[in-house]
């Protein structure tokens, strides 16, 4: 992601080029500065997927039950990592036939076609646009959103002591600009890992705060209402559901939505000093996964057992502030600090796609110093996304709906039209009816999640930007 890897990955494949194909490995002619460990790799992974949507899952299962929940969030989050792992598996396959040893997402998908069946071969270069532009559009957006979520959360804990609302969010928006800007200036993935890891430690540390205070409550509430102990919420006549499909859709957007972080996955393979390790039943990938679903599933149970028919979109605003026990006024502060610094120290991660997308597009048109003119474009692309922020701190809907549209393509169709035909040459004619039917399979679970993902944001847009019930 640094600079040099901008600029000289054509070269260093060109270098290796003279290789016969028999003989040419892409893993050990790769050449990258500063490379990725597999630590650094998979605390990059956590960061990515371990996001304010962890927060939403209590409102998943609310929608689905316990058992359905737990079986959505393991499905999901499987058909999720699968994805994830063909495009990176395809990938590697494209390394050695094009005598390569780097992919960006976009460089997949025009390679995959045009080396492909000749019919695909027209569309190469239109997907890899639609790419590019589907991933940048979606990971700004994410950029813009983090900000705003910031500064919700620390906005927050300051109008909690100032018994009102008295500054406007623009303020703690605009406050954030320098600080994102000094963050956005470390230059590659390596440095960024210690920051990465930061992040985790305050999304961790909030994690715990709401899950003892989740289970502090369950377990006082019913005892107290209860001779026996048993799991049915803190009030009476609140049952839980085992199976809910009537609200199921928002159960299925949610959950895929929050897993899913198909923009990171090239940057991080492209950057690791082993990615052969990226891959496999015990990669990085199938490791960071599973952790983030163990944890996606503990923190849903629990927000579901505390209260099953809350309203309330994320867990955080189910703990007050204003309360006469101290204890829990002190946690559910400590709770949006600490989500606030998760975000903020995530932002950086998020916006080296971006950067990437950017870069690519104008650095052939650089003649000059063409340090100074990526430093400008991280300013500018920064700039850009508070002042997004700071205009319409009620864009978060919109953001979603964008979202919807761009993960649920790039994050699922686009991986399996890329394995279906880099493939097809080489499969029987078995094997080829086989991967149709499980690629269409998830085509239909990603154009299920367009649906279902762009309806709730479109009902969201309703209800923010026309306040209509």
């Amino acid at each position: 992601m640094e600079l040099d890897n901008y600029s000289t990955r054509e070269k260093k494949d060109a270098e290796v080029g003279f290789i016969k194909k028999e003989k040419f490995d892409p893993f050990t002619e790769r050449k990258v500065e500063n490379p990725t460990t597999d630590g650094d790799t998979l605390t990059h992974l956590l960061k990515a997927c371990l996001g304010t949507g962890i927060l939403s899952m209590p409102c998943a299962f609310r929608s689905s039950g316990l058992a359905l929940g737990i079986i959505s969030t393991i499905v999901i989050s499987f058909i999720c990592t699968y994805c994830a792992y063909i495009l990176v598996k395809c990938a590697h396959v494209l390394y050695y036939r094009t005598i390569k040893t780097q992919m960006s997402y976009a460089d997949v998908a025009e390679t995959a076609l045009k080396v492909g069946p000749k019919p695909f071969q027209i569309f190469a270069k239109p997907l890899r646009i639609f790419v590019d532009v589907g991933l940048f559009v979606t990971q700004f957006g994410v950029c813009i959103a983090f900000a705003v979520i910031v500064a919700t959360n620390f906005k927050q804990v300051v109008d909690y002591y100032q018994d009102g609302d008295f500054i406007n969010i623009r303020y703690f928006i605009a406050g954030l600009l320098i600080p994102l800007v000094l963050l956005t200036l470390i230059p590659d993935l390596k440095k960024l890992a210690p920051v990465s890891m930061i992040a985790n430690i305050f999304m961790l540390m909030s994690l715990l705060i709401i899950s003892y205070w989740l289970i502090k409550n369950l377990i006082y509430h019913n005892y107290k209402n209860s001779e026996s102990f048993q799991w049915i919420g803190i009030k009476e006549n609140q049952t839980l559901s085992i199976f809910w499909y009537s609200k199921y859709s928002q159960t299925f957007s949610i959950t895929i939505f929050a897993i899913e972080a198909i923009g990171i996955v090239m940057p991080l393979e492209n950057k690791m000093k082993s990615p052969k390790n990226f891959i496999g039943p015990f990669g990085v990938l199938s490791q960071g996964m599973i952790l983030v679903t163990i944890m996606y599933i503990i923190i849903g149970l629990l927000g579901y057992l505390f209260n099953p028919i809350s309203e309330y979109p994320m867990i955080t605003l189910e703990m007050p502030m204003k309360t006469s026990d101290c204890l829990e006024s002190i946690l559910a502060q400590a709770v949006r600090i600490l989500v606030g610094l998760a975000v903020f120290f995530s932002f950086c991660l998020q916006f080296f796609v971006c950067l990437d997308i950017a870069w690519s597009w104008i650095r052939k048109h650089i003649s000059c110093n063409p340090k100074s003119a990526n430093y400008i474009l991280r300013i500018s692309l920064v700039t850009t996304s508070v002042f997004f922020g700071i205009i319409c701190p009620e864009i978060l809907p919109l953001i979603g709906l964008i979202g919807a549209c761009c993960l649920s393509i790039l994050g699922l169709l686009v991986p399996v039209i890329i394995e279906t035909i880099t493939y097809w040459n080489d499969d029987t004619i078995v094997w080829r009816i086989l991967r149709t039917m499980k690629n269409i399979f998830i085509t239909i679970i990603a154009a299920l999640a367009f649906y279902y993902g762009t309806s709730d944001s479109l009902n969201d847009i309703r209800l923010h930007l026309f306040n209509i019930n």
